[in-house]
């Protein structure tokens, strides 16, 4: 296991996780963002999306989505979420094999977001801590929220909760919120009894889904690699956009897999945080179907494999 200095995307200034399973690139340029996770072998591809034409730059007036794994702050907003992150970061190491990196509130809010990255020495996990402090001197209600640009023509898989049966089960066990421009007979995604599946495609619009989402976690496979993200959900906690812990968007380029802490009423000097965890694993076959039993079959041994799942 090293963190050690590496350039990456035209910046010079970055910092290199890696252990003999998977290497994590996180920028210190601009920020906090992960910018790679790939498994160590020598075929691993970067399962998150840069956009070459915004890498290696920095000191923009206006956010920039750059790719990457990035911390915002809910509900979304354009003083909130959308405060440009294109100035270096602070840092410093967190024993025995993390970082944690801070960007510093601006005007009007003075939110400081601080997101500390660990990987784990034995395995492709990594805990990934976002934690926003109220800088300002007036309360304020937000929730943290991680976005992961993931790269194109993969296939997003959630987990739905177990099938009731009627009369029984009378009450419902899931909320979904759609937003807008999203198209419910749209081809990429498939509505299922067990899981919930989004294909990223080059001619897809903007779509976006959200849920209260207690299945703790949602999987994208491209290609040779599977990512799992897991994530918790917090009973009796008021979350963003209608009660959302969970949202997915999509269109053309990528698709995103965001997790959300609870709306938290943040005083100064308080803070509020939610936490991640992320797995990679290399897979030499594809399932058979996107049918649940199929699916099933080729999914859950992975996810047990790698703990998400109990054996």
């Amino acid at each position: 296991m090293h963190i050690e200095p590496f350039n990456f995307g035209g910046w010079k200034n970055n910092l290199q996780l890696a252990n003999d399973h998977v290497e994590l690139i996180v920028s210190l340029d601009v920020g906090p963002r992960i910018l790679s996770y790939k498994t160590h072998s020598a075929g691993g591809e970067n399962v998150l999306k840069n956009y070459p034409e915004q890498m290696g730059t920095a000191g923009e007036t206006k956010w920039m989505i750059r790719g990457g794994h990035r911390f915002w702050i809910a509900p979304e907003d354009e003083l909130l979420s959308y405060v440009p992150d294109n100035q270096p970061v602070q840092h410093d190491l967190v024993a025995p094999s993390g970082v944690r990196l801070v960007n510093e509130g601006v005007d009007p809010w003075n939110i400081r977001k601080e997101m500390t990255v660990t990987l784990a020495e034995n395995s492709s996990e990594v805990t990934i801590v976002h934690r926003a402090t109220n800088a300002g001197n007036k309360p304020i209600e937000i929730a943290t929220w991680g976005l992961s640009v993931m790269a194109p023509d993969g296939l997003e898989i959630i987990p739905l909760p177990p099938l009731g049966q009627h009369p029984r089960d009378l009450l419902p066990n899931r909320l979904m919120i759609v937003w807008p421009y999203t198209d419910m007979s749209d081809a990429r995604w498939r509505f299922g009894w067990k899981y919930i599946t989004c294909r990223q495609t080059p001619d897809g619009g903007p779509a976006k889904i959200g849920l209260a989402h207690k299945e703790r976690w949602v999987a994208y496979l491209m290609r040779n690699t599977l990512f799992v993200k897991t994530f918790d959900y917090e009973e009796g906690a008021r979350y963003p956009d209608l009660g959302c812990n969970f949202e997915t968007f999509t269109n053309s380029e990528m698709i995103e897999i965001e997790a959300l802490g609870a709306l938290r009423n943040v005083e100064p000097g308080g803070t509020t945080e939610h936490t991640e965890r992320w797995y990679l694993t290399e897979v030499d076959s594809q399932p058979e179907s996107l049918k649940e039993r199929a699916l099933g079959e080729w999914l859950e041994p992975k996810l047990r494999a790698l703990g998400v799942l109990s054996a």
